[in-house]
């Protein structure tokens, strides 16, 4: 008796996993899912920047006038520890590109943001600007010093696309209807 029940068990393992896959297997077919829906979403950031031009003791830089097709995706400001201006992008080609700004020094705070990337000596004008040209293993950067401000266009997009980016930032809304996400292409 002792060997049909040792059987037994094994059996009525086997069954009970034959029966959860199965439930599993409709319940896959029947949930709607999309393998090709980006995950990634757009984000709002008027209010943000409206607050963060507000408190930053410098002046806070947002693009305007990007073509159809960038997004924006994260944003954020802190306002303690060399006050910080964030705003992530991806590019019309899902490559990401973020606006960074902070009063904290610049030795210090571009090899943060830029993922170490290393200033080559070389300079690149933009919008009659010259912005000071980094690259690195990840992403490489084009910094702008100011007065008590560091400005990084940085990201794993290719350098035309900094560029883009810088030359569509601005530092005071736009007397329209302001900065917007830029809808993605369809």
């Amino acid at each position: 008796m002792a060997s049909k029940r040792g059987k037994q068990t094994v059996r009525d393992m086997f069954l009970s996993m034959l029966v959860i896959t199965a439930v599993a297997g409709v319940v896959y077919i029947f949930i709607p899912h999309d393998d090709k829906a980006n995950p990634v979403k757009a984000v709002d950031y008027r209010v943000e920047l409206t607050t963060a031009r507000r408190a930053a003791p410098y002046p806070v830089a947002a693009p305007a006038g990007l073509p159809e097709g960038w997004k924006a995706t994260s944003v954020s400001y802190r306002g303690h520890n060399g006050a910080g201006w964030h705003l992530g992008y991806l590019d019309p080609d899902d490559r990401y590109v973020a606006v960074e700004q902070s009063t904290a020094p610049a030795k210090k705070y571009v090899p943060e943001v830029s993922r170490d990337a290393k200033n080559t000596g070389r300079t690149r004008d933009v919008a009659g600007q010259a912005w000071e040209v980094w690259e690195g293993p990840k992403y490489d950067a084009l910094v702008l010093h100011a007065e008590d401000v560091t400005t990084v266009v940085t990201g794993s997009a290719p350098t035309e696309r900094l560029v883009e980016m810088a030359a569509a930032l601005e530092t005071a809304p736009v007397a329209s209807a302001g900065p917007t996400t830029a809808p993605a292409a369809s």
